[in-house]
């Protein structure tokens, strides 16, 4: 007895049977081209044509003619100015005003109508340095107390000629800073010197011969200061008497 299967219709499309246009041909694998230098299989472009073809120019440069260029300009090193001097610093100008510091009883103040920071920044990294050869760190102390006296004497200074006051505050920090080279000869020769009573009296000529040198010039280089010399000399003591507290302890 033969079984009967159930075979479920077979459905074609309606456009009937599958023709030859809508059969998928297959495709070739991809090849790469074939190089035009048979010596170099890696390269498949030709270098001639690429770089006839391309639409880069050759970059012209200005010519020269004794180290200066077309706009007048120089393209050298020799016309450039030093570097000290483009920031503003001057070695000579610093020289003298240390030497005229160094006399107290012939100090020159028109070396400093123009005021810098240069010098008294040096001055005050030695002081710095000599300090810490004593084994006291105190270059924050320094840089501090120096902005707090310079505004301590710019009041002060102030107060007292009223509105006839011309000291500005970058002068007096730098009058102060300047006049700071004996307390720092005071901190290199007491590393020599023993404690007591012998450093004392050596701190107190310095002292002296700082305080000289910074009123004498807050005097002459400010209007009105002659008539209130006592009351600046005496600012002026408290500054530097202060700075060689940190030589002494």
């Amino acid at each position: 007895m033969a079984k009967e299967f159930n075979v479920p219709p077979v459905v074609f499309p309606s456009g009937g049977n599958p023709g030859p246009q809508q059969r998928r041909l297959p495709t070739a694998p991809f090849q790469p081209p074939k190089p035009s230098n048979p010596g170099i299989p890696f390269m498949s472009f030709d270098v001639g044509s690429a770089a006839a073809s391309t639409s880069f120019s050759t970059p012209q440069f200005a010519t020269t003619i004794g180290g200066a260029g077309v706009g007048g300009g120089s393209l050298g090193f020799e016309d450039e100015p030093p570097l000290l001097e483009e920031l503003g610093i001057n070695t000579k100008q610093i020289y003298q005003k240390t030497l005229s510091i160094l006399n107290p009883f012939r100090v020159k103040a028109d070396l400093h109508e123009d005021a810098d920071l240069s010098g008294p920044f040096i001055f005050l990294m030695a002081f710095g340095l000599f300090q810490l050869l004593a084994g006291k760190l105190h270059f924050g102390i320094i840089l501090g107390w120096v902005i707090m006296a310079s505004m301590f004497l710019y009041v002060v200074f102030n107060m007292l000629a009223g509105r006839n006051g011309n000291l500005d505050l970058y002068r007096c920090v730098s009058l102060i800073g300047y006049c700071m080279l004996p307390i720092v000869i005071l901190s290199a020769i007491s590393l020599f010197l023993p404690g007591g009573l012998v450093i004392k009296v050596v701190t107190g000529v310095f002292v002296i011969w700082s305080t000289r040198v910074c009123t004498r010039l807050v005097v002459e280089l400010a209007s009105c200061g002659d008539e209130h010399r006592g009351l600046i000399t005496y600012a002026c003591f408290l500054i530097y008497m202060l700075f060689s507290l940190l030589v002494i302890f």
